[in-house]
């Protein structure tokens, strides 16, 4: 075999090359969803295509050897993550390598170079770019496709990673459960009383005032999780783009917003698992996938549903209204799910290891850990 060659990813023939890499790894995991190569474009196009930029830098990689693409990577720094995680917290994730000890430490000293000539002192892993798209690797649940919006990797990184020197720094777990049969008898007894709660109401989104209400749930988002590990807020420009970008997804009765004496103080997100309606384009939309994907978006029947994102402001938070508010709002997604999607199993996730009132909350609905997502730290 060759020497390897590090290439910095400066022209479109490079960023072609970066983004085609984990279809080549990938193509015989029968797990493995083809991520949409536009939106995978947009990703690392710069602030013409992600309004990550506006407050973050970047850099990115390839390995090569015997004129093969063998790694990537990109290494990051984002100005809310030093305002928020701490002075010297720098970033590196979109890592894929072939199973070679000597290509990860090739990948990973050049990520820890930069950040470390930029003045971070520590090193974090992966993040591709921000917590709010991909955060953390696959460690368990292997033996099923990711849902929509959620990571899948190869099972030998890990190693690769930690004979780097890393150790794990923070666990986030996707909980899964069988939603075509009733909640237990507690739940229901909960919904009940939430429903004889004059105060309190849970409604659909309206998606004819799609950016007023988008800017609703972001804002009520940023206030609740403001103190949650690994919290960067969203600026107005990614509120706007997240929208633009999961209008196509929303369903309106699959998104509720809580509201208290006529105030909106929490939501819940759920999405089909498109995943299983794009599996087949091979992560392309042109000639005909976007054809098909219209096509198959404009009545979604699908096996799984996943909830990204619930919140409950803080105000609120710890009080009996707020599990009152969250399980009215679970089983009002789970009944629509069920009857309009065709749906038979949920996810919850991710869910942060230590975040006592979700982990209760999934525990209540009778769901279970099926995969868990890890963050690696090293000092620099």
């Amino acid at each position: 075999m060759g020497p390897l060659k590090l290439i910095a990813v400066e022209t479109a023939a490079d960023r072609n090359r970066f983004i085609e890499l984990p279809y080549r790894l990938y193509a015989s995991d029968p797990h493995f969803v083809p991520p949409l190569r536009g939106e995978a474009r947009a990703l690392i196009s710069g602030l013409k295509g992600n309004p990550w930029f506006e407050h973050g830098r970047a850099r990115f990689w390839l390995v090569e050897r015997d004129g093969a693409v063998v790694g990537r990577i990109s290494a990051q720094i984002d100005q809310l993550v030093l305002t928020h995680m701490g002075a010297g917290t720098g970033h590196w994730g979109m890592f894929e390598c072939i199973d070679d000890a000597a290509v990860a430490d090739l990948l990973l000293t050049t990520a820890e170079d930069w950040l470390r000539s930029e003045g971070m002192t520590r090193a974090q892993g992966p993040f591709s770019l921000s917590i709010w798209d991909e955060p953390g690797l696959l460690v368990e649940g292997f033996d099923s496709a990711p849902t929509v919006m959620m990571g899948h990797h190869r099972p030998y990184y890990q190693s690769l990673i930690t004979a780097r020197g890393y150790a794990g720094v923070k666990d986030m777990h996707c909980w899964g459960l069988k939603i075509d049969q009733p909640f237990p008898e507690i739940v229901q007894r909960i919904v009940a009383a939430s429903e004889r709660n004059t105060r309190l109401k849970t409604r659909p989104v309206d998606k004819s005032r799609f950016a007023e209400e988008a800017a609703l749930i972001l804002d009520i988002l940023n206030d609740a999780w403001s103190t949650n590990w690994g919290f960067v807020p969203l600026t107005p420009g990614e509120i706007a783009f997240v929208g633009k970008k999961l209008k196509p997804i929303v369903f309106e009765d699959l998104i509720r917003v809580a509201e208290y004496d006529g105030e909106p103080v929490g939501f819940m997100i759920a999405l089909p698992d498109i995943n299983e309606l794009t599996r087949d384009l091979d992560g392309n939309l042109f000639p005909f996938g976007w054809a098909k994907l219209l096509w198959r978006l404009r009545r979604p029947q699908v096996k799984r549903i996943r909830v990204p994102l619930m919140g409950i402001r803080k105000s609120l938070q710890g009080q009996r209204v707020a599990s009152l508010m969250a399980f009215q709002m679970i089983e009002y997604i789970r009944r629509d799910a069920i009857a309009n999607y065709g749906a038979d199993e949920g996810e919850i996730g991710w869910i942060l290891d230590d975040n006592g009132p979700m982990r209760s909350i999934a525990d209540a609905i009778e769901s279970k850990v099926t995969r868990t997502y890890r963050v690696f730290e090293r000092a620099l």
